[in-house]
């Protein structure tokens, strides 16, 4: 069972934060491994709002999008009722002391880094396309 805050903790945290956190949303991908799983995540990278990194827990995806319950003073508009995953959500790591695309092992935001990252890592990845177009 998850060690419960108190709700004066968690408020005098989040007052300096404009809800980081509640901006963005993770899932979790297989690791990318052949030149067709990376050349599918920079197809994901090519939408926008869309970052992928890995770090301790393994790959992700980030979608950046706004929760619709983010009050325009970065508070929540239903706190009491906030889903499980939002309150499980440790504070002692908050992004907004711990930003994800600094501690990250690698992280991508943008498809030209992930191309620079897979040009280095396969050194045929420029051939990648063979047999595709013809």
């Amino acid at each position: 069972m998850p060690k419960k805050r108190s709700l004066d903790s968690v408020a005098q945290k989040c007052s300096h934060c404009l809800g980081a956190c509640c901006r963005y949303i993770t899932a979790s991908i297989t690791a990318p491994r052949s030149m067709l799983d990376f050349d599918n995540l920079i197809w994901q990278l090519y939408h926008e709002n869309v970052r992928a990194l890995k770090d301790s827990d393994g790959w992700s995806l980030l979608i950046y999008n706004k929760c619709m319950n983010l009050g325009p003073d970065g508070r929540c508009t239903i706190y009491p009722q906030r889903p499980i995953a939002c309150r499980v959500h440790p504070e002692e790591i908050c992004e907004y002391d711990d930003p994800l695309h600094e501690n990250a092992d690698l992280y991508f935001g943008d498809p030209q880094t992930l191309i620079a990252y897979c040009k280095k890592r396969f050194r045929n990845w420029d051939k990648r396309f063979k047999g595709y177009d013809e």
